[in-house]
């Protein structure tokens, strides 16, 4: 039996929805602002389909990820198909010359996992984390842009 824990998360960048967009939409540079994530990689056999390893505090876990929604500048949905159980999406609003990207991530902890560790405690872990890393992609984009 799993329980699924859900996050939502938000941060508003200076930079126009085109370049947030192209950003998130190039899934193996998210190491770059996501410190738990160690590697993506899309598969070239098929681009819907991309292989997640994430590594923390010595624990390693990895999943094969579907894209279910791609809306450009709008919307990319997912969900795992094997590995970690968890699925989410990455919305962007436009603001203008800025854009609101807000993160949802949901993820499954075995029953007995969450028996022995407290979910409220591990929610708020991995909603600091995810906090943290939208901001990194701020700085991120926001450097990339002042490049670009």
């Amino acid at each position: 039996m799993t329980d699924w824990l859900e996050h939502s998360v938000q941060v508003e960048v200076a930079v126009p929805i085109e370049f947030s967009w192209s950003l998130w939409s190039d899934l193996e540079q998210m190491p770059r602002w996501m410190k738990w994530i160690e590697s993506v990689h899309v598969l070239e056999e098929n681009p819907d389909l991309s292989r997640w390893k994430l590594a923390t505090g010595g624990l390693e876990f990895t999943w094969l990820s579907r894209i279910l929604k791609i809306v450009p500048q709008q919307i990319i949905q997912w969900e795992s198909v094997d590995g970690l159980p968890n699925r989410g999406a990455v919305r962007f609003y436009d603001r203008h010359g800025s854009s609101i990207v807000k993160l949802t991530i949901a993820y499954g902890i075995p029953g007995w996992l969450g028996k022995i560790m407290d979910n409220l405690f591990l929610g708020r872990v991995v909603e600091s984390t995810i906090q943290a890393d939208l901001e990194r992609f701020k700085e991120y984009a926001l450097a990339a842009y002042g490049q670009s």
